[in-house]
Protein backbone atom coordinates (compact mmCIF):
# COMPACT_ATOMS: atom_id res chain seq x y z
CA UNK A 1 0.00 0.00 0.00
CA UNK A 2 1.27 3.16 -0.97
CA UNK A 3 1.80 6.43 1.32
CA UNK A 4 -1.49 8.48 1.59
CA UNK A 5 -1.20 11.72 -0.46
CA UNK A 6 -1.37 15.09 0.53
CA UNK A 7 -2.04 18.37 -1.37
CA UNK A 8 -1.26 21.68 -0.37
CA UNK A 9 -1.95 24.54 -2.49
CA UNK A 10 0.00 27.52 -1.93
CA UNK A 11 3.39 27.38 -1.60
CA UNK A 12 5.47 29.45 -0.22
CA UNK A 13 8.33 30.19 2.70
CA UNK A 14 6.13 30.43 5.33
CA UNK A 15 3.04 28.09 5.95
CA UNK A 16 3.25 26.39 2.83
CA UNK A 17 6.39 25.06 3.37
CA UNK A 18 5.49 24.03 6.92
CA UNK A 19 2.54 22.44 5.87
CA UNK A 20 4.33 20.36 3.06
CA UNK A 21 6.99 19.62 5.41
CA UNK A 22 4.47 18.87 8.64
CA UNK A 23 2.69 16.27 6.47
CA UNK A 24 5.86 14.42 4.66
CA UNK A 25 6.85 14.36 8.39
CA UNK A 26 3.93 11.78 8.99
CA UNK A 27 4.29 9.92 6.12
CA UNK A 28 2.22 11.49 3.73
CA UNK A 29 3.79 11.85 -0.29
CA UNK A 30 2.91 15.49 -0.67
CA UNK A 31 1.80 17.55 -3.65
CA UNK A 32 2.95 20.95 -3.59
CA UNK A 33 1.18 23.46 -5.82
CA UNK A 34 2.21 26.96 -6.28
CA UNK A 35 2.70 29.18 -9.50
CA UNK A 36 5.85 28.54 -10.30
CA UNK A 37 7.92 25.61 -9.51
CA UNK A 38 11.28 27.54 -8.23
CA UNK A 39 10.46 27.57 -4.71
CA UNK A 40 7.89 24.46 -4.57
CA UNK A 41 10.49 21.86 -6.36
CA UNK A 42 13.27 23.18 -4.01
CA UNK A 43 11.07 22.01 -0.70
CA UNK A 44 9.92 18.98 -2.39
CA UNK A 45 13.66 18.00 -2.98
CA UNK A 46 13.76 17.92 0.40
CA UNK A 47 10.79 15.80 1.46
CA UNK A 48 10.42 11.77 0.86
CA UNK A 49 7.79 10.93 -2.06
CA UNK A 50 7.09 14.90 -2.56
CA UNK A 51 6.51 16.86 -5.88
CA UNK A 52 6.36 20.28 -7.25
CA UNK A 53 3.36 20.87 -9.44
CA UNK A 54 2.95 24.34 -11.12
CA UNK A 55 -0.64 25.53 -10.74
CA UNK A 56 -2.45 29.02 -10.93
CA UNK A 57 -5.00 28.68 -8.24
CA UNK A 58 -7.00 31.73 -9.66
CA UNK A 59 -7.28 29.04 -13.28
CA UNK A 60 -9.95 26.19 -12.99
CA UNK A 61 -8.21 24.71 -15.47
CA UNK A 62 -5.04 24.50 -14.03
CA UNK A 63 -6.28 23.12 -11.26
CA UNK A 64 -8.15 20.53 -12.86
CA UNK A 65 -5.07 19.86 -14.68
CA UNK A 66 -2.70 19.74 -11.63
CA UNK A 67 -4.83 17.55 -9.53
CA UNK A 68 -5.38 14.69 -12.45
CA UNK A 69 -1.54 14.91 -12.74
CA UNK A 70 -0.96 14.39 -8.63
CA UNK A 71 -3.76 11.49 -8.89
CA UNK A 72 -1.59 9.91 -12.04
CA UNK A 73 1.54 9.99 -10.45
CA UNK A 74 0.96 10.12 -6.27
CA UNK A 75 -2.35 8.40 -5.71
CA UNK A 76 -5.57 9.33 -4.21
CA UNK A 77 -5.88 12.50 -2.39
CA UNK A 78 -6.86 12.04 1.00
CA UNK A 79 -5.64 15.39 2.37
CA UNK A 80 -6.25 18.75 1.46
CA UNK A 81 -4.55 21.78 2.24
CA UNK A 82 -5.54 24.56 0.61
CA UNK A 83 -3.47 27.88 1.63
CA UNK A 84 -3.90 29.89 -1.45
CA UNK A 85 -4.94 33.52 -0.64
CA UNK A 86 -3.51 36.21 -2.23
CA UNK A 87 -5.69 39.34 -2.65
CA UNK A 88 -4.80 43.11 -3.25
CA UNK A 89 -4.92 45.85 -0.78
CA UNK A 90 -7.10 49.03 -1.17
CA UNK A 91 -10.07 50.64 -0.45
CA UNK A 92 -13.31 50.62 -2.89
CA UNK A 93 -12.40 53.53 -4.33
CA UNK A 94 -8.88 52.51 -4.82
CA UNK A 95 -9.06 48.86 -6.53
CA UNK A 96 -10.45 47.87 -9.75
CA UNK A 97 -13.20 45.38 -10.74
CA UNK A 98 -10.53 42.88 -11.59
CA UNK A 99 -8.80 43.39 -8.52
CA UNK A 100 -12.06 42.10 -6.75
CA UNK A 101 -12.65 39.52 -9.34
CA UNK A 102 -8.94 38.31 -8.74
CA UNK A 103 -9.33 37.69 -4.91
CA UNK A 104 -12.20 36.10 -5.33
CA UNK A 105 -10.60 33.57 -8.03
CA UNK A 106 -8.03 32.61 -5.56
CA UNK A 107 -9.77 32.63 -2.51
CA UNK A 108 -12.99 31.11 -3.28
CA UNK A 109 -13.54 29.72 -6.64
CA UNK A 110 -10.47 27.86 -6.12
CA UNK A 111 -11.15 25.84 -3.17
CA UNK A 112 -14.43 25.27 -4.90
CA UNK A 113 -12.47 23.57 -8.06
CA UNK A 114 -9.90 22.36 -5.62
CA UNK A 115 -12.71 20.40 -3.26
CA UNK A 116 -14.50 19.07 -6.06
CA UNK A 117 -11.52 16.81 -7.36
CA UNK A 118 -10.86 15.15 -4.24
CA UNK A 119 -14.52 14.61 -2.88
CA UNK A 120 -15.24 11.38 -5.27
CA UNK A 121 -12.16 9.62 -3.80
CA UNK A 122 -12.59 10.72 -0.48
CA UNK A 123 -16.12 9.54 -0.55
CA UNK A 124 -15.38 6.12 -1.94
CA UNK A 125 -12.31 5.75 0.95
CA UNK A 126 -15.08 7.28 3.49
CA UNK A 127 -12.73 9.43 4.72
CA UNK A 128 -10.56 12.71 4.36
CA UNK A 129 -9.55 16.45 5.04
CA UNK A 130 -10.00 19.34 3.85
CA UNK A 131 -8.39 22.31 5.70
CA UNK A 132 -8.79 25.75 4.60
CA UNK A 133 -6.45 28.57 5.72
CA UNK A 134 -8.76 31.11 6.28
CA UNK A 135 -8.07 34.96 7.69
CA UNK A 136 -9.62 37.07 10.24
CA UNK A 137 -10.73 39.50 7.48
CA UNK A 138 -13.39 37.01 6.18
CA UNK A 139 -15.53 38.53 9.93
CA UNK A 140 -14.87 42.11 9.30
CA UNK A 141 -14.38 44.60 6.32
CA UNK A 142 -11.24 46.83 6.93
CA UNK A 143 -11.40 50.05 4.86
CA UNK A 144 -8.32 48.79 2.77
CA UNK A 145 -9.69 45.20 2.77
CA UNK A 146 -12.40 45.60 0.10
CA UNK A 147 -11.29 42.88 -2.30
CA UNK A 148 -9.58 40.42 0.64
CA UNK A 149 -11.94 40.70 2.81
CA UNK A 150 -15.24 39.80 0.44
CA UNK A 151 -13.19 37.33 -1.33
CA UNK A 152 -12.31 35.58 2.36
CA UNK A 153 -15.73 35.53 3.52
CA UNK A 154 -16.65 34.15 0.36
CA UNK A 155 -14.35 30.97 1.00
CA UNK A 156 -15.22 30.61 4.71
CA UNK A 157 -19.05 30.40 3.96
CA UNK A 158 -17.60 27.72 1.45
CA UNK A 159 -16.04 25.95 3.68
CA UNK A 160 -18.94 25.51 6.10
CA UNK A 161 -20.57 24.59 3.43
CA UNK A 162 -18.22 21.95 2.42
CA UNK A 163 -18.00 21.06 5.98
CA UNK A 164 -22.44 20.31 6.41
CA UNK A 165 -22.47 18.78 3.37
CA UNK A 166 -19.48 15.92 3.69
CA UNK A 167 -19.42 15.37 7.30
CA UNK A 168 -21.73 12.35 7.17
CA UNK A 169 -19.71 10.83 4.46
CA UNK A 170 -16.47 11.11 6.94
CA UNK A 171 -14.57 13.54 5.36
CA UNK A 172 -13.53 16.31 7.94
CA UNK A 173 -13.69 19.86 6.41
CA UNK A 174 -11.81 22.72 8.86
CA UNK A 175 -11.36 26.57 8.48
CA UNK A 176 -8.03 27.77 9.96
CA UNK A 177 -8.69 30.89 10.80
CA UNK A 178 -4.78 32.84 11.10
CA UNK A 179 -4.86 36.26 12.80
CA UNK A 180 -1.05 37.93 13.07
CA UNK A 181 1.81 38.38 11.20
CA UNK A 182 3.14 35.11 9.85
CA UNK A 183 7.21 35.19 10.53
CA UNK A 184 8.71 34.87 7.39
CA UNK A 185 12.09 36.27 6.22
CA UNK A 186 10.57 39.44 4.67
CA UNK A 187 7.98 40.05 7.64
CA UNK A 188 11.04 40.08 10.04
CA UNK A 189 12.81 42.63 7.53
CA UNK A 190 9.90 44.74 7.51
CA UNK A 191 9.05 44.69 11.19
CA UNK A 192 12.88 44.58 12.68
CA UNK A 193 11.43 46.17 15.95
CA UNK A 194 9.31 43.52 17.13
CA UNK A 195 10.69 40.43 19.45
CA UNK A 196 10.21 36.73 18.62
CA UNK A 197 7.03 36.53 20.28
CA UNK A 198 5.35 38.95 18.03
CA UNK A 199 5.46 36.43 15.21
CA UNK A 200 3.32 33.71 14.37
CA UNK A 201 5.48 30.68 13.61
CA UNK A 202 4.77 28.79 10.78
CA UNK A 203 5.81 25.56 12.17
CA UNK A 204 3.22 25.84 15.11
CA UNK A 205 0.47 26.40 12.49
CA UNK A 206 1.55 23.11 10.84
CA UNK A 207 1.44 21.49 13.89
CA UNK A 208 -2.18 22.91 14.72
CA UNK A 209 -3.22 21.85 11.02
CA UNK A 210 -2.04 18.50 11.27
CA UNK A 211 -3.73 17.66 14.20
CA UNK A 212 -7.16 18.50 12.72
CA UNK A 213 -6.42 16.17 10.38
CA UNK A 214 -5.57 13.75 12.88
CA UNK A 215 -8.91 14.55 14.68
CA UNK A 216 -11.42 11.26 15.95
CA UNK A 217 -14.73 12.13 14.21
CA UNK A 218 -16.75 12.14 17.59
CA UNK A 219 -14.97 15.65 18.27
CA UNK A 220 -14.15 17.22 15.21
CA UNK A 221 -13.39 20.99 14.96
CA UNK A 222 -15.11 22.89 12.12
CA UNK A 223 -12.90 26.89 12.88
CA UNK A 224 -9.94 27.14 14.61
CA UNK A 225 -8.44 30.62 15.76
CA UNK A 226 -4.37 30.36 15.66
CA UNK A 227 -2.79 33.81 17.04
CA UNK A 228 0.26 34.56 18.91
CA UNK A 229 -0.21 35.10 22.51
CA UNK A 230 0.36 39.35 22.51
CA UNK A 231 -2.09 39.66 19.24
CA UNK A 232 -4.48 42.31 19.75
CA UNK A 233 -8.41 40.85 18.95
Amino acid sequence: MGKPVCVVVGIGPGNGAAFARRFAKEGYAVALLSRTTDLSGEIASTLPGARAYACDASDPAAIEAAFDQVARELGEVSALVYNAGSGVWGTAEEISAKDFEASWRVNALGLFVASQKVIPAMKRAGRGNIVVIGATASRRGGARAAAFAPAKAAQKSLTESLARHLGPAGIHVSLVVVDGTIDTPRARTRMPEHPDDFFLRPDDIADAVYHLTAQPKSAWTFELEVRPFGEKW
